[in-house]
């Protein structure tokens, strides 16, 4: 009877499992939004006067007063979705195009097949390929170019994972965490290293040598991390996170005995010369997302005119590709009304203020700490580097003159706290694009990511705290 007992239990508690469904990143991403509006009304709204000087408009310390509040009504908070959608809107077309251009290159099957020549060729050499790829992108994502256009590459990871036999998980892991291995200190990136050191009175890319030393961890760890889930899915395809769907139904199976013909070559030439010609662009003439989006239309036509893809077929194809993509573009709209509603209610610049208040007092240890902490979370709201750097920098410089901390110190917990949390922050529109392209959802990443996201936190405050021992410098 025991026996019976415990089988029947078992069986209602498998039931159960069954039954239970992890929302949609839709559904997450709209409850945060209903918490950001509870919150307009329980925050006093307040704002510090700015300078408009510079990138962006920054900060004036010791401005700050509270002001009349302004909740987020009921029609407000719908209108909030619409206005995050049209902030949002560079991004959204970026993927919309993305996704319509590279339905024209699939159709002629260019990278599948170079890919697969290069698989075939590094078969036995898995290892040089992955360290290969993170290594190229961090090395972009530390110059500070690519890190926004990340999302431009995911498809490319996913076909190398795809051959691999792996997941989509780790087809974005090469590209993003590769990319953003190195934005996680940026040393050479004007808009957020730049621009934070500028604003705290330090000569822009100061302490170099140091942030360098953080990006070689950062990026050793990282390789070595999806190393590790490779092999644990290598060993037991049950345990991906993805579960028994490994991949988007968008991503077809690819024909490992794909001839790399004539025109897949210049289709796949004409490919990288575009990207090149964008990267160049990113250093000479400050190109961004807008201009990326352009690039690919141009990739998108001159390879339909290079595989005698006829227009009304060329439209066809786009239009399909586009459309794969709209559950991707229409979540980077959704995360970013979470910004707008709570840039409405004028509670962030309140949110740094009482932050302030704590630091200022603290010993200078706990205080250098403190601003890292503040950091990491207060990125999760705003995901945008010289946005973040706007807010805080004028306040943690002073402040760490105040608690007794090189202002580099301050810049570095400003880095580290912008760049770590990114990875998984829902409000960035990057991430949620980079994700979902991959038909991975954000409570799968989030899995992934966070054994990750804690080895970085500590590297992070190691890095802090012989930064604090050396009295780390301008120089």
């Amino acid at each position: 009877m025991n026996l019976q007992k415990k089988e029947y239990f078992l069986k209602v508690g498998k039931s159960k499992k069954r039954l239970f469904k992890m929302p949609d990143s839709y559904i997450l991403l709209f409850i945060m939004l209903i918490f950001a509006s509870i919150a307009t009304y329980l925050i006093p709204a307040g704002n510090f006067e700015r300078e408009e000087d510079g990138l962006v408009p920054t900060v004036i310390p010791g401005s700050y007063s509270q002001i009349e509040s302004n909740p987020v009504g009921f029609m407000d908070f719908f209108l909030s979705i619409q206005t995050g959608m049209m902030e949002a809107a560079n991004i959204i077309f970026l993927v919309l195009i993305i996704g319509g251009s590279f339905a024209i290159i699939d159709s002629t099957q260019a990278i599948n097949s170079g890919i697969m020549r290069l698989i075939n060729k590094t078969r036995d050499k898995k290892i040089l390929l992955v360290i290969s790829v993170c290594t190229v992108f961090s090395i972009a994502g530390f110059l500070g170019i690519l890190h926004t256009a990340v999302i431009a590459f995911i498809p490319v990871g996913v076909i190398i994972a795809r051959a691999f036999k792996l997941d989509a998980i780790v087809g974005v892991a090469l590209i993003y965490l590769g990319a953003y291995s190195g934005y996680t200190v940026a040393g050479l990136d004007p808009i957020t290293t730049g621009f934070g050191q500028e604003i705290a009175g330090l000569p822009v890319f100061s302490a170099l040598w140091y942030r360098f030393i953080i990006y070689l961890a950062i990026l050793i760890s990282s390789i070595l991390y999806i190393f590790y889930y490779i092999r644990r899915i290598e060993n037991n395809p049950e345990r991906s996170i993805m579960g028994t769907n490994r991949f988007s139904s968008n991503h077809e199976e690819i024909d490992e005995n794909i001839p790399f013909t004539g025109t897949m070559k210049v289709v796949l030439l004409y490919f990288i010369v575009c990207l090149a010609v964008y990267t160049v662009g990113v250093f000479r003439a400050d190109w961004g997302l807008n201009e990326m989006a352009a690039i690919f239309l141009i990739i998108g036509i001159g390879t339909a005119i290079i595989g005698k893809i006829n227009p009304n077929e060329f439209v066809k194809k786009f239009v399909k590709g586009a459309q794969g993509m709209i559950y991707a573009a229409l979540i980077v709209g959704l995360a970013r009304s979470i910004v707008v509603v709570l840039e409405d209610g004028l509670i962030l610049d309140t949110i740094v203020h009482a932050i302030a208040s704590v630091i200022e007092p603290l010993p200078s240890a706990i205080g250098a700490f403190s601003m890292y902490i503040f950091n990491l979370l207060f990125n999760l709201i705003i995901t945008s580097g010289s946005g973040q750097a706007a807010i805080v920098m004028p306040i943690m410089a002073p402040l760490a003159d105040i608690i007794g901390i090189s202002r580099q110190v301050a810049v570095l917990a400003y880095n580290m706290g912008d760049g770590f949390t990114n990875t998984i922050a829902p409000t960035s529109g990057i991430l949620m694009a980079s994700i979902a392209v991959a038909g991975v959802s954000w409570v799968k990443w989030l899995r992934f990511m966070l054994p990750l996201l804690m080895i970085w936190i500590v590297i992070g405050a190691i890095a802090l705290a012989i930064a604090l021992a050396i009295n780390l410098g301008p120089f």
